[in-house]
């Protein structure tokens, strides 16, 4: 279904009306809320099926590949030498060594 085809909501009527448009979107319509005959926004019904992982498609699609390392890991320290150092360092501005 095209755009054009679609039943059109302005701002006013979507104010005014919010129940009676969301009632229409709940019995299945799919309404488009226009601006000065323009659209702007699609009122659709959500789907009562758990939402698809968007990666997990993508991935099954062929179109990217999962990661195979976990990424970036910030720095932990766990010594009392190193975290009276890292205070230290931060109490003179100086940046921690990578």
């Amino acid at each position: 279904m095209t755009i054009a085809e679609e039943p059109s909501v302005g701002l006013r009527d979507l104010r005014r009306h919010t129940g009676d448009v969301i009632a229409r979107v709940r019995r299945g319509e799919t309404i488009v809320h226009a601006e000065y005959g323009k659209p702007v926004a699609r009122l659709v019904p959500v789907d009562q099926a758990a939402p698809e992982n968007v990666l997990t498609r993508l991935a099954a699609e062929g179109r990217l590949r999962l990661a195979t390392r976990s990424g970036y890991r910030p720095a932990t320290l766990t010594h009392g030498d190193r975290l009276d150092q890292a205070a230290e360092d931060a109490a003179l501005g100086v940046d921690a060594p990578r």
